[in-house]
């Protein structure tokens, strides 16, 4: 009959690689059946009963808990009295180098290092990581479960100090050609990418290698960076670095669902970084394949060509399009071009009020004043109530045109001309001259202009008479709302402190703190690296780990 054995070891602290193999090392011995070797938290202890491994004993989440079901109660002991001597056969296979035990000892043998990669459990990686800024070193931090004040705390003082926290929960990252945590072999090239998705991140380089295309950087920012809480700190000082890397041609941003609050700031600074942008934010619907620099795409692969062939094409100058200083008013005689306006722009304009909004929070107060960026349906019932519809009667547009080429706060206007049947005859004959006086006053207007050329306005025509009262017309939507985004360029966005761009010009030389295997990995693909035998601090009792802490502060 099969029996299961146990054995805890107060505060033993191994890394989960570590105890991955002393697991199958054990499960593989003579009479056992299964094992187990996991520090006893919670989740563990249910993992365990999952298995039918639970012993019955007490543990702790700072205690190693080894557990062997066997043929007999005696092959099972047998088996546990083996683990320290499996443990030692590992340790002189791994290194017979000294290992330093703190970062400041790894930061004085290492001096060249300038990231810290740090794997140890979540409730003492903060501490690691605050250590690794205190000294001045760059973070990959793969820890998960770590306090989300801890992490907003982190970033924080990094952006302070012109220093960049990847992670935590980040998986993947290339610096400087050499890969982070889980990256991919990928060849150098001239697209840099951000990433909130570990897994994204390498499904997208993978791709983009395989495509031909290669890799500047890769910065991770961790799971949670886009979020309203942390509000995309990382994110955006990752859009800095590729902004200024000169050997960086293509942007492209990666991410699961980001918080919408997170996803308009985050496209204003990918728009103001001036270089193609492709966008894969899962979740988000831009309603439109490109706007300005923005290229947005809406899968993996995707994301990957798009990247690649906009690498591959030849460097076009801007055109002298003037900057537009000020805000976009948007006046349409219906709702869908009105609706569909909103859903392009709603995450790349801010703020944004309408009379026909798409979420909450846009609702335009008084219709009859706008605020911000403003995109009104003037054929609404708040408008047409007594009055012909503006498709007809165009006095309401003409009006509206003069108040807000008064209002200071105006930058552009956008209109709509539909033609057709029951139209309005001929409606560039009442909205070109008042067109005229606001392109006069220092306001472009834009034109969509929605027909055909058998339709009774004659088209051409129409054309031609707005053009000639100073308005850019367009007759696809799409290609007006690019244009409004050529000009609504948004400056780049100021940092406290900019991370300098000889972080990701050389090697990385890093510290690792945690899994064996990322040092490992770093020493395989030509980086230097040394790796700190790490304790959890006054052996994970925590009210000697804020002593210490304090003592250093």
């Amino acid at each position: 009959m099969a029996e299961i054995v146990a054995e805890v070891r107060q505060g033993a602290y191994y890394d989960s690689v570590v105890l991955m193999q002393l697991q199958r090392a054990l499960a593989a011995l003579p009479g056992v059946i299964d094992a187990g070797v996991v520090m006893a938290t919670p989740v563990n202890l249910e993992l365990l009963a999952a298995s039918r491994l639970r012993p019955d004993v007490q543990a702790g989440p700072d205690d190693l808990l080894l557990v062997v079901q066997a043929d007999s109660e005696s092959k099972g002991r047998e088996a546990l009295s083996q683990v320290d001597a499996l443990l030692s056969r590992r340790r002189a296979a791994a290194t017979s180098t000294f290992l330093p035990k703190s970062l400041e000892s790894a930061a004085r043998t290492l001096p060249e290092a300038k990231w810290v990669l740090i794997s140890v459990p979540g409730r003492f990686a903060g501490g690691v990581a605050r250590e690794a800024l205190r000294l001045g070193k760059s973070v990959f931090l793969y820890s998960d479960n770590v306090p989300l004040e801890e992490e907003i705390s982190l970033k924080r003082a990094a952006l302070e100090q012109g220093l960049l926290v990847m992670g935590p929960d980040c998986g993947t990252a290339i610096v400087g050609g050499i890969g982070f945590g889980f990256a991919n072999r990928v060849r150098r090239g001239a697209i840099g990418l951000v990433g909130a998705s570990g897994t994204g991140l390498q499904a997208v380089t993978s791709t983009i290698h395989t495509l031909g295309g290669g890799i500047s950087q890769a910065l991770g920012t961790g799971s949670h960076d886009l979020s309203a809480e942390v509000g995309g700190i990382s994110a955006r000082q990752a859009l800095d670095v590729l902004r200024r890397d000169p050997e960086t041609s293509v942007v492209v941003l990666i991410s699961k669902p980001p918080d919408p609050s997170v996803a308009g700031p985050l496209l204003a600074a990918a728009q103001g970084c001036g270089k193609p942008v492709v966008v894969d934010l899962i979740g988000l619907a831009s309603g439109t394949p490109r706007l300005g620099n923005l290229h947005f795409a809406t899968s993996l692969e995707e994301t990957a060509r798009l990247a690649v062939d906009l690498a591959k094409a030849p460097s076009i100058p801007k055109n002298a399009a003037p900057e537009v200083r000020g805000y976009l008013r948007a006046l349409f005689s219906g709702g869908t071009l009105a609706s569909e306006t909103l859903l392009v722009l709603q995450d790349v304009l801010h703020p944004i009020a309408t009379n026909v909004p798409l979420r909450a929070g846009q609702r335009l107060d008084d219709p009859l004043h706008s605020r911000g960026h403003t995109v009104l349906d003037l054929g609404a019932d708040e408008f047409t109530l007594g009055r012909l519809h503006p498709m007809i009667d165009n006095d309401l547009r003409v009006r509206r045109l003069r108040q807000e080429a008064a209002d200071p706060e105006t930058g552009l206007i956008l209109l709509d001309v539909v033609l057709g049947q029951g139209a309005h005859p001929d409606p560039a004959s009442e909205l070109a001259p008042p067109i005229a006086e606001v392109v006069a006053s220092g306001h472009p207007v834009i034109v969509v202009l929605i027909g055909t050329d058998e339709d009774p306005q004659e088209m051409a025509s129409q054309l031609e008479r707005f053009q000639s009262a100073g308005g850019l017309v367009f007759t696809r939507l799409g290609a007006a709302l690019d244009e409004i985004m050529r000009r609504f360029v948004p400056p780049a966005q100021a940092l406290p402190a900019q991370i300098p761009l000889e972080l990701f010009k050389e090697t990385p030389a890093a510290i690792n703190v945690g899994l064996e295997s990322f040092y490992d990995s770093m020493l395989a693909q030509g980086a230097s690296a040394v790796h700190v035998d790490w304790r959890p601090p006054a052996g994970g009792d925590e009210r000697l780990m804020g002593i210490l802490a304090k003592m250093k502060t």
